[in-house]
């Protein structure tokens, strides 16, 4: 039978995700749920780890290895932050071990951008980019990574240089629910409409500075000419998107182009965004590269 390692975990603010791996690199279980860092700090975060591992079995001696938001101020214990410019080298080195359990639970810091006029931190991202660049990395990269917050990151040979977060997901959720725009997309079935996603992206990424009157146009659009729900919704996405690629394409853009790090509806909707554009991100799926990354970090930190 193959012999497990250790315990790799991705404790997100609203999600948990807990995989066992064995020697080779290779998952052997895996776990999720909506245990996150807001519900973990209810409940305890020792208590919800020990319940999933308890329920894969894991042996009382592997070692559990995490990055994300439990290690955040307000986590189960503060991992502080790497600064920028930031070697990804850096964060193996600064990994903190959880005091008071017999378990050899380290959790790994983020990245923080101490720059009075673009202050910025992330966590768990640097984890991602850890498994899609290496420790090797040599070279310029801009990397998308979306999400509730996405992060748009200059890595050069190895070191985050800068990066910028965009509320675009959280956006998202409280405009299309808590304004006016909410009536525009009530009803919206699961239909996809990328004739209006990538002509709201297109609309945005051209006038970024119109944002609010682009998104009032979803309702505007529907009262007068018609269309439906699902259409003003993917206008509402699309709009939000191309005003974070206006940004995030701003400045010069590496020659291998940008790297994509995305998983599921996500990657989806960005690669489109990107079509929009006529570019073509080179993509690279948001979960492998988080369990590479921590892959990497345990490999660091426990192989003599």
């Amino acid at each position: 039978m193959t012999e497990p390692a250790y315990v790799a975990v991705d404790w997100g603010t609203s999600s948990f995700r807990l995989w066992l791996i064995d020697r080779a690199g290779q998952v052997l279980t895996e776990r999720r749920s909506g245990e996150g860092m807001l519900a973990a700090a209810k409940a305890g975060f020792p208590a919800v780890l020990r319940s999933h591992l308890a329920a894969v079995e894991v042996p009382d001696h592997l070692p559990v290895l995490v990055c994300g938001m439990a290690g955040a101020r307000t986590g189960w214990v503060e991992a502080g932050y790497v600064d920028t410019p930031a070697p990804l080298s850096a964060v193996l080195k600064q990994a903190v071990r959880v005091p008071g359990e017999v378990r050899d639970i380290r959790i790994l810091p983020g990245v923080a951008q101490r720059d009075a006029k673009a202050p910025d931190v992330m966590r768990g991202e640097e984890t991602q980019l850890l498994g899609a660049l290496g420790l090797d990395a040599v070279g310029e990269a801009l990397v998308c990574m979306p999400g509730t917050h996405s992060k748009w990151v200059r890595v050069k040979d190895g070191t985050v240089a800068h990066f910028s977060t965009f509320m675009t997901g959280e956006l998202f959720s409280a405009v299309s629910r808590e304004t006016i725009l909410s009536l525009a997309v009530a009803g919206a079935d699961d239909a996809e409409d990328v004739a209006s996603f990538q002509a709201a992206v297109r609309a945005a990424y051209e006038a970024p500075a119109f944002a609010a009157n682009l998104l009032f146009g979803a309702r505007s659009r529907q009262l007068l000419f018609g269309g439906t729900p699902a259409a003003a919704r993917e206008t509402l996405s699309g709009t939000l998107i191309g005003v974070e690629l206006a940004a995030g394409l701003s400045g010069s853009v590496p020659q291998a182009g940008v790297m994509l790090i995305a998983s599921g509806r996500l990657a989806v909707l960005y690669r489109l965004a990107f079509e929009a554009l006529s570019a073509a991100p080179r993509p690279i799926d948001a979960d492998e590269a988080v369990r590479r990354g921590l892959s990497i970090a345990a490999a660091a930190i426990w192989t003599k």
